[in-house]
């Protein structure tokens, strides 16, 4: 007997739903379901239509009375329903909202939440919707894509009639403006997915919203019900459409095997997650790219094309804007072979380019000049004959002329280097490039693969040059627009990364080769060729030395001028970093960085302004520092006791601290009396950073015991000076991030002060805490296939100390393990300096030993890597 109860008729749909489901993502999974959003979405139709006909609580609503609709909405009613997209449902009614509503929204999507499927739904009336959709355009463009499931179809086409005909025809311009506007909003939050190393399918420029607003701006303009319908109105040509449809199809594909890869709806692809993705979706090396590279550069390279189509749509519309004003007539070029069509510029024929390849870049140079793009066209002839661009073509002088023009003169720079990129053009003209154009970096430090960053290093530089960075970067602007020889540093920017085609060590001076081939056979100079090598050799120099040295040795400041040897090129070298260290992300570049890295500019042209300082040089400053502190004596000190402790004072003390820290310096030592430290703690000038300055009682291990504290209560140390008087005083002044909660910030001070308190009065077991921080921390994954720790010893660098440098993955404790095996090799140390690479931390180290030597002696420098190595996990180290 077959049991026909509700209860099991309800059960054999949600059943029939589940299975048609797994078998479709089977199909995916084996690369046999290419309209897998589409069935998808028939599915789910299908289980609505038949809850529908068999509904215990539809009857009982009186339909003939208040007929109602069940209507996709959104992403489902387009039919674009990936594996773990939201299921957008509409219940439309003619007329009020009846309260049974609710059971019937309970008797139909209660068991879709139940199968794991995330169903937003809304029940309103045709009223309802109509006055939503024109205060929240939001609501609008969801209705936009709406689609008839089921129930009574008239209904479903007097909300679209009415939504028309009471909204979009009276107000088209107000919702396009809206949507550009809004798109413009989320591109600068989402960024460029179109070459972002974790980019978003869905929110960032090139991905799915791009084709949505195109969609939703062609429904409001010519009333299209369909992707395809974007073809047949004119909005794209068959190749654009077919090609876009590809994009799309690859997008899906890959948004849908990474939700199946994280068993939930996501649309933003981390590193840590790329490799699993490609290697499930089953993508092999190629030409030498790792796999995921291979799948990250296609991903991109659709995308890209996503986002250029979305460009030209918008800049199509506005030109027609433009034609319809007065006076406004249509752009015209003077370059023979070259026109424009519909405000895009194009090759007259195929034909002009074959018998004039300088076409080729004569494009590019009229689209800067004139600030307008390439039409699909154009693009795909700058592909088609690419061939052209052979080794005489990229040494011809008007060639290499019209690339420098674009290069240094043209605002638009970096939109025509990329349109170059994309089309193939510049691996042509500068075949080195080839091999960076998918290169990516695993680690978190860069935001682009390297190509994408070279092109954004160029338009950081270039930015300089507006008055708008005027205020926001004074120092860069000012060198920049003094800057004789611009070509020469952009040449650099392009370029200083080429090296890194091959995926090993040594990139810059792989690269200084590589580029001074390239300018010498583009007709440079070969004291250009020359400068821009050093350049692209030497680009890491300044951002390594002030983050990895002290640069308030003077011995810092001479090695960084006798390697530059000119002021000219340290401009162009500290232009190269800031553009460089910002082009690479927020993470290699922020205020401390920024700081330290302008102090040391200055300290190096100080050397070029005035020569190298002699010994008598620096005693005529510490005696000048001195006479400024007696001078501005704290009216509860006495002269002779100011005298006194002006002695106890050393001489790297007085030549290093500035004049105006001495007398804070000295009235925290008035505090002291019989406690062990004092400390004042303070907002550093021009960084988002705090400075800790702290007076205590020296003591073996004070460092590192200080270390622990700030570790434990989430305070990242970022620099340390070290100054130890000869009263037995050690005056030390840490440079940190501030603790993570600004609104506790003073609590967290009053309770780490208190740490310190127990942990040198033996009170606080500083090891066993920290080890409990470690074990509770979430792991740093590193995001390269290997990156081990490398211990180096230095005694080179300093005449005066011996420089430990430590790289290795982060974990809580870190610095105060270092800090302690070094004290507890019998080594002072004098300045500590803390640099991230993000998934791995540098610490530096200037140390001498208990009798204020270098530790030189080859059985002192292995027990200090011994004694370091036996604190660190992982394998074992590169020495040096």
């Amino acid at each position: 007997m077959i049991d026909t109860s509700p209860h099991n008729l309800y059960a054999d749909v949600s059943l029939a739903l589940k299975n048609g489901r797994a078998q479709l993502i089977e199909k995916l999974l084996a690369g046999k379901a290419p309209d897998f959003l589409d069935d998808n979405a028939r599915l789910i139709d299908d289980y609505f239509r038949q809850r529908y006909e068999k509904s215990i609580v539809g009857p009982k609503m009186d339909i003939a009375k208040n007929p109602y609709a069940v209507v996709a909405l959104g992403g489902y009613g387009r039919a674009e329903q990936c594996v773990y997209s939201d299921v957008d449902l509409l219940f439309l009614f003619e007329k009020k909202v009846p309260r049974v509503a609710e059971d019937l929204v309970r008797e139909i999507v209660y068991p879709l939440w139940d199968m794991g499927l995330d169903v937003g739904h809304a029940t309103r009336s045709i009223k309802e919707c109509v006055s939503m959709a024109r205060k929240d355009f939001e609501v609008l463009t969801s209705i936009l894509d709406a689609r008839f499931i089921c129930g009574m179809s008239p209904l479903f086409m007097k909300l679209m009639d009415q939504i028309r005909s009471k909204f979009i025809n009276l107000k088209p311009d107000t919702v396009i403006s809206w949507l550009v506007e809004t798109n413009r909003e989320r591109h600068r939050r989402f960024g460029d997915s179109s070459y972002l190393l974790e980019p978003n399918f869905k929110e960032g420029q090139g991905g799915l919203r791009d084709y949505h607003t195109m969609l939703w701006i062609a429904k409001i303009k010519s009333g299209i019900k369909q992707r395809r319908d974007l073809e047949y109105y004119g909005y794209f040509s068959n190749d654009d459409f077919t090609r876009l449809s590809d994009a799309l199809a690859f997008i899906w594909d890959v948004r849908n095997r990474f939700h199946l890869m994280m068993n939930r709806k996501s649309d933003q692809i981390h590193l840590e997650q790329q490799r699993k993705l490609a290697e499930v979706m089953g993508i092999k090396a190629v030409n030498g790219h790792l796999p995921v590279e291979h799948l990250l550069g296609e991903l991109h390279g659709h995308m890209e094309f996503v986002k250029q189509q979305h460009e030209m749509f918008l800049y199509e519309m506005e030109q027609k804007k433009r034609l319809k004003r007065k006076n406004k007539g249509l752009k015209t070029t003077r370059v023979k072979g070259l026109k424009f069509n519909r405000g895009m510029l194009n090759f007259i024929s195929p034909e002009k380019i074959l018998n004039n390849p300088g076409l080729l870049i004569d494009i590019f140079a009229e689209s800067a000049a004139q600030r307008a793009p390439l039409n699909s066209e154009a693009k795909r002839l700058v592909k088609d004959f690419a061939h052209l661009v052979d080794e005489a073509f990229r040494r011809d002088p008007t060639a290499v002329q019209q690339f420098e023009r674009i290069l240094i003169r043209s605002s638009r720079a970096f939109e025509v280097l990329n349109q170059m990129l994309y089309t193939g053009f510049l691996a042509r003209f500068i075949p080195e490039f080839k091999s960076v154009v998918n290169r990516i970096q695993f680690d978190q430090y860069h935001l682009y693969p390297v190509a994408r960053h070279l092109l954004y290093t160029i338009k950081i530089l270039r930015g300089f040059d507006t008055d708008a960075r005027a205020e926001a970067d004074a120092l860069a602007h000012s060198l920049y627009k003094e800057l004789k020889k611009k070509k020469v540093l952009l040449w650099a920017a392009l370029l200083h990364d080429i090296g890194k085609g091959e995926p090993k060590s040594g990139h810059s001076e792989r690269g200084a080769v590589l580029v001074e081939k390239i300018l010498l056979e583009k007709g440079a100079s070969p004291a250009d060729a020359k400068t821009v090598a050093f350049l692209v050799e030497h680009h890491l120099l300044l951002v390594l030395t002030a983050t990895r040295r002290d640069i308030n040795d003077e011995e810092t400041a001479i090695a960084m001028a006798r390697v530059i040897k000119k002021a000219e090129v340290l401009k162009m070298l500290y232009l190269l970093t800031v553009a460089d260290s910002m082009a690479t992300g927020p993470k290699a570049w922020n205020d401390w960085t920024a700081s330290l890295l302008e102090n040391l500019f200055f300290k190096v042209l100080n050397i070029f302004e005035n020569g190298e300082l002699a010994t008598g040089r620096a005693v005529k400053t510490v005696e000048k520092k001195r006479q400024a502190v007696v001078d501005a004596l704290p009216p509860e000190m006495a002269p002779d006791q100011l005298e006194r402790l002006l002695s106890f004072m050393s001489p790297r003390y007085m030549l290093y601290t500035p004049v105006g820290n001495i007398p804070k310096h000295l009235q925290l030592f008035a505090k002291i009396g019989d406690r062990p430290f004092v400390w004042h703690v303070e907002k550093s000038p021009g960084a988002d950073t705090r400075t800790v300055t702290i007076c205590a009682k020296d003591r073996p291990g004070l460092i590192s015991r200080i270390a622990g504290v700030f570790t434990l209560n989430n305070i990242d140390i970022l620099d340390v000076q070290i100054f130890t008087w000869r009263n037995n005083i050690a005056l030390d002044v840490f440079e940190v991030n501030p603790p993570p909660d600004p609104i506790f910030e003073d609590e967290r001070w009053e309770r780490a002060c208190r740490n310190l308190e127990d942990a040198l009065a033996d009170r606080l077991d500083l090891g066993g805490n920290l080890n409990r921080k470690k074990n509770d921390a979430t792991p740093i994954q590193p995001y390269t296939a290997e990156r081990p720790t490398e211990i180096v010893v230095d005694n080179k660098t300093s005449s005066f100390f011996t420089i430990v440098e430590v790289v290795t993955f982060d974990f809580p404790g870190l610095l105060f393990r270092v800090t302690d095996a070094l004290f507890k090799c019998g080594l002072d140390i004098w300045v500590a300096k803390i640099a991230t690479k993000v998934d791995q931390v540098v610490d530096v180290f200037y140390v001498r030993d208990f009798d204020g030597q270098k530790v030189d002696a080859p059985q002192q420098v292995a027990a200090v890597k011994a004694a370091i190595q036996d604190i660190l996990p992982g394998e074992d180290p590169i020495h040096g």
